[in-house]
């Protein structure tokens, strides 16, 4: 790729807000919710998508901890440069900083400092914090690739600044790393580890403000950088990180963050956050509501992230460095979570991204022999169930998207789907996986079964009848499963019977049936085909009887149930992602006023603006895209094609800018906490009565009138 064209695409001083709403969105943004309870999001200073996520590590671990970050917390060990954001597994915290005053050992047990939230600050691009222990203030912001540091110390004879190569978050373990002073002001080096991703490549170069008087190393793991500031005690480092070399670590940075112009980083960062969330347009008497729209639409926006140098050049899933790529490479791929929600929004208002995006897994499949799955910094995880890349690129290629090869793509996912591996060889040999065959059988072959449904529909769409007639079979999977005489989907054995003894509530974590989950949350698994999932019951009427119930029965999953199971309306749990789609089922089947009470419910009762304010993981912006979507009215519930269901609208006017420089205008009309059903909608001037938009409607731009009442 060119240098030139990929700087374009990432410079921050390129950025044009949109003409019909230019105001200072990230005022609405708060970066601190999520960060209690079990959010585990990401807290820090980014840019959108971007491969630096620049903010602090506790010293305190644990699964609260994924991201290095949790509100409970009054502790610093430093300051990492890539993080994750909700997910429930912990990895990254590469390259961290933490400045200190005196004779200081490296160690995170060692370094600390306390702090008060009082003196902390989070806005979009920016973070701050007071240090206590050493009574130094600390600023950060970021470019694409560049961690920007400032830190006023108090006058001092030795003051330091520690690099910290040995310690990640979470699972990460250091294997090999070098850090060496290049001159009076250059440090660089580079960090292996392993952990959830395996083979994990960090290079680094840091760029100090003015000269080190001392620097020291210690077992290439640590390195102090002494500075003096008796005279002038604020001290600028930037940070900048590759994934292939030190070389391409300072190519980027010359390209992104060339001078010393710490303020102004500041504004880009603001004015890239900007850019992109006044993308919607989210007009709401209620000022609550608008803080929580706009940070879960930020939440959205901090992954996948940008996975290459402003060259082109990146690290590829088969450990071989790719140069001069024509695409821009991403990678943090939360896909079992992200392919619900996160991904059809992305269609909607980041269409410019979807090639690339899609470049990215057709060229992972190359790389590795099948499309990803939790791909991380390169490497794949494996994690969670199913093919969830499947439904992302069949999406992509059925509502039109373009700038990659359709025939390569329909064969990725194809070879992706009669893969023997993770289960799929059961598919093959019995119609569904027996328990006695594989563990967390039945939520394996549903999940697949999704993933066939999509790319059944692009075999239709591409004329290739024998596929179309053969996934649309497989995604039938989960009739096997499904017990009329309890109306519930059952673990079922090689010989075809269903597992006993059975208790619905029940939950082993992942050491049954189900992934994170019980039958009262895995019989709804069936988004591709709710019409066919009332049949099974006898009737809508019997399913609808049955999913009213999921909203109010109350049981014991058990001590080793999964702590992802949360947020709970009865035995709908709406804090882990299996569940995202169910509550659009009465609306997918006629029963629109239903769905339309318990949307409502979620979005007032389930997400608050406070630091407690998601009901489970963020997972990788899923939970924030679910918001974001049924806020504005509608969610796709088919996994791939474009079928925005209605549900109830949150705001009273919103303007979705869908690139091309078209708008979709959404005027909702006498809309309150009592008028939430939708009582008539018309589409540019005309009645319309389908329960759901298409995704061409609503990007060929045009406005939407929504009536709401009482009843």
């Amino acid at each position: 790729m060119n240098t030139k064209t990929l700087f374009f695409i990432g410079c921050l001083c390129a950025v044009v807000a949109n003409a019909f709403a230019t105001d200072d969105k990230t005022a609405y943004v708060d970066p601190f919710i999520g960060t209690g309870d079990h959010g585990h999001v990401f807290l820090g200073a980014n840019v959108p998508f971007g491969f630096v996520q620049l903010g602090p590590v506790n010293l305190s671990k644990g699964w609260d901890w994924c991201s290095g970050y949790h509100i409970s917390d009054s502790t610093i060990v430093g300051f990492a440069h890539t993080h994750l954001s909700g997910t429930g597994i912990g990895d990254l915290g590469d390259i961290a900083l933490m400045p200190v005053v005196g004779d200081v050992k490296a160690g995170r047990d060692e370094m600390y400092s306390l702090f008060s939230h009082e003196r902390e600050t989070a806005k979009a691009g920016y973070y701050a914090v007071h240090l206590d222990r050493y009574n130094t203030d600390v600023e950060l912001t970021a470019t694409l690739r560049v961690g920007f540091h400032k830190y006023i110390f108090p006058p001092a004879e030795k003051t330091q600044i520690i690099f910290d190569l040995e310690q990640g978050i979470g699972w990460d373990r250091l294997s090999e790393s070098r850090i060496f002073q290049e001159n009076d002001t250059v440090i660089s080096g580079y960090r292996y580890s392993k952990g959830w991703a395996n083979n994990q490549r960090i290079y680094f170069s840091a760029v100090f403000s003015r000269p080190i008087s001392a620097f020291r190393q210690e077992n290439n793991r640590f390195g102090y950088a002494a500075v003096d500031t008796r005279s002038d005690r604020t001290v600028y480092v930037k940070v900048a990180l590759s994934p292939v070399s030190i070389e391409n670590a300072k190519l980027n940075m010359q390209a992104e963050l060339p001078d010393w112009q710490f303020d102004r980083t500041v504004s880009a960062a603001q004015e890239a956050w900007n850019s992109e969330l006044n993308k919607i347009d989210f007009q709401t008497q209620n000022p609550r509501d608008r803080r929580i729209f706009y940070t879960a639409l930020y939440h959205t926006m901090v992954a996948p992230s940008v996975f290459c140098d402003v060259n082109g050049d990146y690290f590829g899933a088969d450990k071989q460095i790719h140069r001069n790529a024509d695409f821009v490479n991403y990678t943090t791929f939360s896909l079992w979570d992200t392919y619900r929600a996160a991904h059809p929004l992305m269609t909607l208002i980041h269409p410019e991204k979807m090639a690339d995006i899609i470049q990215t897994m057709l060229h992972i499949y190359q790389q590795q022999g099948k499309l990803p799955v939790w791909h991380l910094v390169g490497n794949e995880t494996d994690c969670m169930i199913g093919n969830p890349a499947i439904p992302v690129v069949a999406d992509a290629i059925l509502k039109g998207f373009r700038g990659f090869d359709t025939t390569a793509a329909y064969e990725a996912m194809k070879q992706s789907a009669l893969l023997d591996e993770r289960g799929q060889k059961w598919m093959k040999e019995y119609g569904y996986i027996p328990f006695d065959k594989e563990n967390e059988s039945l939520a394996k072959a549903m999940e697949y079964a999704i993933a066939d449904w999509s790319l059944a529909q692009v075999a239709k769409q591409m004329n290739r009848p024998d596929d179309a007639k053969y996934f649309t079979w497989m995604s039938r999977t989960y009739q096997h499963y499904f017990d009329a005489t309890t109306g519930f989907v059952r673990g079922k054995d090689s010989q075809g019977k269903f597992r006993t003894p059975f208790d619905p509530f029940r939950s082993e974590h992942r050491e049954n049936d189900y992934t994170e989950g019980t039958a009262w949350q895995y019989t709804w698994l069936v988004p591709h085909d709710p019409a066919g999932l009332a049949k099974l019951f006898g009737g809508k009427k019997q399913m609808f009887q049955k999913l009213d119930s999921l909203f109010i029965v109350s049981g014991d999953m058990g001590e080793n149930a999964s702590p992802d199971i949360s947020g709970l309306i009865g035995q709908y749990a709406h804090g882990n992602e299996p569940g995202h789609h169910t509550v659009y089922l009465y609306a997918c089947l006629g029963e629109q006023h239903k769905t339309a009470d318990r949307v409502r419910q979620i979005l007032t009762t389930l997400y608050n603006d406070q630091p407690a304010g998601l009901c489970g993981n963020e997972d990788v912006g899923q939970m924030s895209a679910w918001y974001v979507l049924s806020a504005l009215g509608f969610y796709q519930v088919e996994p791939a094609g474009g079928k925005y269901v209605f549900g109830s609208p949150l705001m009273d006017r919103a303007i979705i800018a869908v690139g091309n420089e078209k708008t979709f205008e959404i005027i909702v009309k006498n809309n309150s906490a009592a008028n939430k059903y939708i009582q008539s909608v018309r589409l540019n001037g005309k009645r319309y009565r389908l329960p759901y938009l298409s995704y061409h409607d609503i990007a060929k731009g045009g406005v939407l009138e929504i009536t709401m009442g009482s009843e």
